[in-house]
């Protein structure tokens, strides 16, 4: 799937965000390995805590169905009732949550604007040192 093709999956998820605390609407689209795509957006909470963002959703969402091999994700955001104008790079905690399942040197994180400009990265890139969990032991 084309970069441009992404962004615009993002932008038709971040239309679900609910965002009534920032008023700041995220979406993000994660490519699967076997061409899959899964939504997300971020979802507010009074409590701020319980809140998620649009790409653990994502990969939540691809997860609890079984999915665990991901290409790519794009990532949209920006104040509601406004197509996005800047990139929005993904959180600390996301960037985690990627590292846990997906390969730092080959996962494209692709940021996107609402006219589908968009900039591409790896994770590595963005995530240097990103914690593998290396010498822990899994019980999967």
């Amino acid at each position: 799937m084309e970069n441009k093709e992404l962004v615009a999956k993002a932008l038709e998820a971040r239309s679900a965000a609910y965002t009534p605390y920032s008023g700041f609407r995220v979406g993000a689209a994660l490519l699967c390995a076997d061409g899959t795509v899964y939504g997300g957006c971020n979802i507010e909470n009074a409590a701020f805590g319980p809140s998620c963002c649009a790409e653990r959703t994502a990969f939540f969402k691809a997860v609890s169905e079984g999915k665990r091999g991901f290409s790519a994700i794009a990532i949209v955001g920006g104040p509601a009732g406004k197509e996005p104008e800047d990139f929005c790079p993904p959180c600390g905690v996301c960037r985690q949550v990627m590292m846990e399942f997906c390969d730092p040197e080959r996962f494209r994180i692709v940021l996107g604007k609402g006219d589908l400009s968009f900039r591409e990265y790896t994770l590595k890139e963005l995530l240097p040192l990103g914690f593998a969990g290396d010498g822990v032991e899994r019980k999967e």
